[in-house]
């Protein structure tokens, strides 16, 4: 057999810029393992929480199965018939807004990537939360922006320290990337005064405040605040990415983004550079989901839930960490943030933690230059309260064994 002489590949200078995700790397990991684990690392909703015998109900006759187009390519900026729908589901709430805003994506994370697309150069300054979602930072990477960390507090982006953090780095940036509401992965809400502040330096600089905004139809504690989107009242420097992968099931892998109908034309052109369109039968399931009523049925059932979850957690991290570590306490979403001393480095953890049965995602992880070393996110909505618990006692008997 004659061998050739290896050619190094000629790849594109962005390709050193694709980090990938921890997170959803998380998923490979754990279908490799052989015992048991509790899995508070993925960001999704419970197998239970996905309705999925309403969705086989709905199915097919929303997808038209039997009509000529029922499985053809559709609309790029999406099928009328899910535009219309979402559009009444949406109405008399904070996210509110007309057809000619709407654009249908392929789960939010091509909405990211569409935001970004468009707005960033290589070397542009990007704003991300610190901590932040993975898979937003890396999108930003991916287009080689330049990555600004600014803090989270208990109340959100610490836009004050965002202001003196732009002012040290001497130019403003091109896009301000948010979770305005229940943070991923603090669970932190910003402020409404943080909000209106953050608005104005958008404004101020010329940055487009890129609302990422899964979780903000979850809330099960406190008062419900204004989202960026009804906030800017219209202003195109808001560009608003959403997602049913939440609050219905996130293989669906549809959602959409709120932006200026300016940039239809050009979101278009990208998206069928991407994949044409995005799924027309099950764009057709939700949109029959969303016309029958269910989603507001669901949405009360989840709510309930989630606060029932994140309360078992945080009983059970009471009992059995309440002297070693302190957590957030969030009004909505996912996720809490876990914050141990400096005797406890998170990553190394890992391994241990796995070993005894139970998945988080390291906070390092969670910062694009690995600020959070000892501190991990847990997610609460995927599991029901008594494994949560059962994951908190082998987490509390992992870092029992780190400490040794």
């Amino acid at each position: 057999m004659t061998t050739t002489p290896t050619t190094p590949i000629p790849l594109a200078s962005r390709a050193s810029d694709l980090v990938g995700s921890v997170i959803d790397s998380s998923t490979s990991l754990l279908a490799r393992q052989t015992h048991d684990i509790v899995r508070f690392a993925m960001g999704s909703p419970a197998p239970e929480a996905i309705p999925t015998h309403t969705l086989a109900q709905v199915g097919i006759a929303a997808m038209g199965a039997e009509a000529p187009d029922a499985f053809d390519y559709a609309a790029t900026e999406g099928d009328p018939a899910l535009v219309e729908a979402l559009l009444a589901e949406l109405a008399g709430t904070t996210d509110a807004t007309t057809a000619e805003r709407l654009f249908i994506t392929s789960g939010g994370m091509q909405g990211l990537d569409l935001a970004f697309k468009l707005l960033v150069d290589p070397g542009d300054l990007v704003v991300v939360e610190s901590p932040t979602y993975t898979n937003g930072s890396a999108t930003a990477l991916s287009y080689q922006a330049e990555l600004l960390e600014a803090p989270v507090d208990a109340d959100g982006l610490d836009v004050e320290q965002l202001e003196r953090l732009v002012e040290r780095a001497g130019r403003t940036p091109k896009a301000l990337y948010v979770i305005p509401t229940f943070q991923n992965p603090s669970g932190a809400t910003l402020t409404l005064e943080r909000r209106q502040r953050l608005l104005e330096l958008a404004r101020r600089w010329g940055s487009v405040v890129i609302d990422d905004d899964p979780y903000g139809m979850l809330r099960f504690a406190g008062e419900p605040v204004p989202s960026l989107h009804e906030l800017a009242g219209g202003d195109p420097l808001v560009f608003s990415v959403r997602t049913f992968s939440k609050i219905i099931a996130p293989g669906l892998r549809v959602g959409w983004v709120d932006a200026d109908p300016s940039l239809q034309p050009l979101l278009i052109n990208a998206k069928q550079a991407m994949d044409t369109c995005t799924n027309l039968p099950l764009q057709r399931l939700v949109a029959g989901f969303l016309r029958e009523g269910h989603l507001q049925d669901h949405l009360v059932t989840q709510r309930a839930s989630y606060r029932v979850r994140k309360e078992a957690m945080q009983a059970a991290l009471t009992e059995h960490l309440g002297d070693q570590a302190r957590w957030t306490d969030p009004e909505g979403g996912f996720f809490l943030w876990v914050s141990f001393d400096e005797s406890v480095d998170t990553e190394r953890l890992f391994e241990v933690a796995l070993a005894e049965g139970v998945a988080y995602i390291p906070g390092n992880a969670l910062s694009p230059g690995r600020r959070f070393p000892h501190d991990l996110r847990l997610c609460f909505a995927s599991m029901p309260p008594e494994r949560i618990h059962e994951g908190v006692r082998r987490l509390a008997r992992a870092v029992e064994r780190v400490r040794r």
